[in-house]
C-alpha cells in the first residue's frame, strides 16, 4: 500500500490538516503516490501549490472511491465511509468510546480503521502519539489566550511610576498540557503554582520553576498509561477544600484534566469560582468533554456574577493550526513509516503491539469488546 489520500476535514470548524507539504515531499521521494483534496490545507496556511511543489497531486473528493490509505485529523462522515472501497485503511482521531456507530459503519463496509487515541503510551510509540503532541500545543495556547484576555500585565515591572506585581497562575493537572502551560507562563514572567493528584510529578513542576501545591489526599497514584487514577468522593472533597485557597489568590487558572473516553472530572466548583478575584480568568481545557469547571460552556466565554471570566474554548490546538498541523503530520508520517517497507509501503500487521492497540476495525469486525 503506497497510495495516500488527504481529504478536506469533514468538520467545518477544524483548521488543521493531517499532512503538510514538507512531509508529503518525503513520501513522494520514498515512492508513494500522495493525493491531496483541493484546499485541504488552506486553513492551516498551506496552499494547493505548496503540495504540488512537493510532488503531490491535487484531486477532488471523488478520489476517495479509489483511495488505499486515508489520513485525516477528525472522524469521517457515514457517507464518506460508504464511498470507500473494501480493504482500504483509515487513520485519524476517532473517539471510539463515543462513536461506536461510526465503527460499525467501518466494519459494515470492510474499511480497516485505526484510532490515534488508542496509540499505546510506550517509548517506541511516542513519535506517533497525537494526543501528546496536540496537548502540548493546547497547553501553550491556553496561557497565550489567558494573557490576551486578562486586563493586567503578566511579569513583574519595576518602574519610576511604581511596581507591578507578577500575575499568579494556578495550573491544575500536570500532564503534557499542564507542563507546557507551566513553562509558557514562567517564560512570560508569571508566578506559577501547580497541582496534580500524582505526587510523582512534583519534581517536574519544580524543575520548571513553579511551586507544587501539596494537598494530602491519602493514597493516590497513576495508571499504567501514566494518567492520574480516579479519586474517591472523599478525596475529591479534600482536594476542593485545599484548592479553594489557591484559587482565591490566582489571577489565572488553567485546568487540564481531559480524560479520553470519559466525561471530564469536575474540579473547580461554583463556590470556588465565587471566591476568586473580579477580573480573574479561567481557561477550561476540558470544555468539550463536559468541563473541569462548574459553569463552563463549550465554545463560549462566560462571565460570572463576581466578574470571573470562564473560557470554554474548543479545539485549543486548532487556534494555532500551522504548528498543530506540523506536529500532527509528523505523527502521521511516523506511524506510516514505522509499519512500511521500501518495496511494499504500509503493511497492516495486526499482531504488532502498537497496531493491535490502535486498529479498532479490522477485516469487517470491531476489534475491541469495549467498542461493540
Amino acid at each position: 500500500m503506497k497510495s495516500l489520500f488527504i481529504p478536506k476535514e469533514c468538520n467545518p470548524e477544524e483548521t488543521r490538516v493531517a499532512l503538510i507539504p514538507a512531509d508529503a515531499e518525503k513520501f513522494v521521494k520514498a515512492g508513494w503516490s500522495v493525493n491531496v483534496e483541493s484546499s485541504a490545507g488552506v486553513k492551516s496556511g498551506f496552499a494547493d501549490a505548496d503540495y504540488q511543489k512537493a510532488g503531490a497531486k491535487i484531486v477532488d473528493a471523488a478520489f476517495l472511491k479509489e483511495a488505499q490509505f486515508v489520513a485525516s485529523v477528525g472522524k469521517p462522515t457515514k457517507e464518506s465511509i460508504e464511498a470507500r472501497k473494501p480493504g482500504s485503511f483509515h487513520l485519524s482521531l476517532l473517539d471510539p468510546f463515543n462513536e461506536k456507530e461510526l465503527l460499525k459503519d467501518f466494519a459494515a463496509h470492510g474499511v480497516n480503521a485505526a484510532s490515534f487515541e488508542m496509540i499505546p503510551r510506550s517509548t517506541i510509540a511516542q513519535k506517533m502519539d497525537v494526543l501528546s503532541s496536540q496537548s502540548n500545543l493546547a497547553g501553550y495556547y491556553a496561557v497565550i489566550k489567558a494573557a490576551e484576555t486578562i486586563n493586567k500585565a503578566i511579569p513583574m515591572m519595576m518602574t519610576p511610576a511604581g511596581t507591578i506585581s507578577p500575575l499568579k497562575f494556578f495550573i491544575v493537572g500536570v500532564g503534557v498540557a499542564g507542563l507546557q502551560a507551566i513553562a509558557t507562563a514562567k517564560r512570560l514572567g508569571g508566578r506559577v503554582e501547580a497541582f496534580d493528584t500524582r505526587p510523582v510529578v512534583e519534581e517536574q513542576v519544580k524543575s520548571l520553576g513553579a511551586k507544587f501545591v501539596k494537598i494530602d489526599l491519602g493514597e493516590t497514584g497513576q495508571t499504567a498509561q501514566g494518567y492520574a487514577k480516579e479519586l474517591t468522593p472523599e478525596q475529591i472533597e479534600l482536594q476542593r477544600k485545599g484548592m479553594a485557597k489557591v484559587c482565591a489568590q490566582a489571577d489565572v487558572i488553567i485546568t487540564t484534566a481531559k480524560v479520553f473516553g470519559r466525561k471530564a472530572p469536575r474540579i473547580i466548583t461554583a463556590e470556588m469560582v465565587s471566591g476568586m478575584k473580579p477580573g480573574s480568568v479561567i481557561v477550561d481545557m476540558a470544555a468539550e468533554s463536559g468541563g473541569n469547571v462548574e459553569g463552563t460552556v463549550a465554545g463560549k466565554e462566560i462571565t460570572t456574577e463576581n466578574g470571573v471570566l470562564i473560557l470554554g474554548i474548543k479545539n485549543l490546538e486548532g487556534r494555532i493550526p500551522a504548528s498543530a498541523s506540523q506536529m500532527f503530520s509528523a505523527n502521521v508520517r511516523n506511524f506510516i513509516e514505522h509499519f512500511s517497507t521500501p518495496e511494499d509501503g504500509f503493511k497492516l500487521d495486526i499482531e504488532n503491539p502498537i497496531l493491535k492497540s490502535a486498529v479498532v476495525v479490522y477485516d469487517g469486525k470491531i476489534t475491541d469488546e469495549r467498542f461493540k
